[in-house]
């Protein structure tokens, strides 16, 4: 898929990743990006971007809140699954709340929002990225709720390939590192500009790679994985 004349919708888009997505896709040529945001007044503030940049209010969490911005897409190729929670750390010490709210985002939110825009993306013949994360493949014990979370999201990203792909939609999947985001700043780690994995999963996207490692820690990482799974979590166990 050439990104060029493409419609795209961006959940959360009005900062980190999210936003360095707008800044890439604006760059190469895209029609239309809808760019969502969980409150209104940071969609608001996407609007002077660019002519191009169309803002929704949306809460990945509201059913409701997901129907109404999706009213609002007339055509559709590209899903950017990008809204992300961290708020679940420690499993024995968060509470069962913080894991759940990782989980109505970054796995529920994926999925309602994918499950809405699956009329608009199967006229198109289009695409969803998901934008996952390392510790989809091996979790950190420290951010074990999370972690969680996107384990769930990566096996639902699996089998969504499948049904997809029999309606003529492809699946793409990023799993970046460290990114310098609001997420994770007060993280003692290299982190990678967000600009460069939003640049590389595009890339990905546009070569038709279903799997990218859009970052060096990620690159390293997913070689370990690559080659013995445990290599990896036991990399993980100590950070």
């Amino acid at each position: 898929m050439k990104i060029r004349g493409k419609s795209v919708l961006v959940s959360g888009a009005n900062r980190g990743i999210g936003r360095a997505f707008v800044d890439a896709l604006l760059e190469r040529g895209a029609s239309t990006v809808f760019a969502g945001a969980r409150s209104a007044s940071n969609a608001d503030a996407l609007r002077a971007i660019d002519a191009r940049v169309v803002p929704l209010h949306i809460d990945v969490t509201d059913r409701a809140s997901i129907a109404r911005a999706v009213e609002r897409v007339e055509g559709l190729d590209l899903l950017i699954n990008n809204a992300g929670s961290l708020v679940g750390y420690s499993l024995l010490e968060s509470t069962r709340e913080a894991v759940e709210s990782d989980f109505a985002v970054n796995f529920w939110g994926a999925l309602d929002l994918t499950k809405a825009c699956l009329p608009k993306l199967e006229e198109s013949r289009g695409a969803v990225l998901n934008m996952l994360t390392l510790v989809s493949m091996a979790s950190m014990a420290a951010i074990g709720g999370y972690s969680a979370s996107k384990a769930a999201a990566w096996s639902m990203t699996q089998a969504l390939r499948k049904e997809l792909g029999d309606r003529g939609i492809t699946m793409f999947a990023a799993y970046p590192g460290a990114v310098d985001t609001d997420m994770i700043r007060s993280f003692e780690m290299d982190k990678t500009p967000p600009e460069v994995v939003a640049k590389n999963a595009l890339d990905a996207v546009e070569a038709g790679t279903l799997d990218c490692f859009p970052d060096p820690m990620a690159q390293q990482a997913g070689a370990a994985w690559l080659k013995n799974p445990r290599d990896l979590e036991a990399m993980f166990a100590n950070m």
